[in-house]
């Protein structure tokens, strides 16, 4: 991964199986965006009674050029599972912001490609 990435943990001990996990979704977001400047990840255990789950909060920050795309992914109680569903969520939410910008993109090429109209 070219992009600069940032990974919080809050509430949880520093884990090499986790990184490595986040390090691998964060590679795979390229592909759908080729343009992300920078990767923020944040996981949260926020303190709970104790009667209640353990509930994983991840947040992602993802940057690209004119737009910043958040993710909040709230309450899942594996962290894998809240990962993957947050990383999914980025993964569409970029698809779409390329997408969006291909149509401007081409929208001007079609528009300096039309012949300027006959004067009658």
């Amino acid at each position: 991964m070219q992009i600069p990435l940032q990974i919080t943990l809050r509430n949880l001990a520093r884990s090499p199986a986790v990184e490595a996990e986040i390090r691998k979704k964060a590679d795979k977001l390229e592909r759908f965006h080729p343009q992300i400047v920078s990767c923020r990840v944040v996981i949260e255990l926020p303190s709970r009674h104790k009667h209640q789950g353990k509930e994983f909060v991840v947040r992602l920050d993802i940057k690209v050029p004119g737009n910043e795309i958040v993710i909040n992914h709230d309450h899942h109680e594996d962290l894998y599972v809240a990962l993957h569903e947050a990383f999914h969520a980025a993964q569409r939410r970029l698809e779409d912001h390329a997408r969006t910008i291909a149509a401007r993109h081409d929208g001007h090429r079609s528009k300096r490609l039309e012949p300027p109209a006959a004067k009658t």
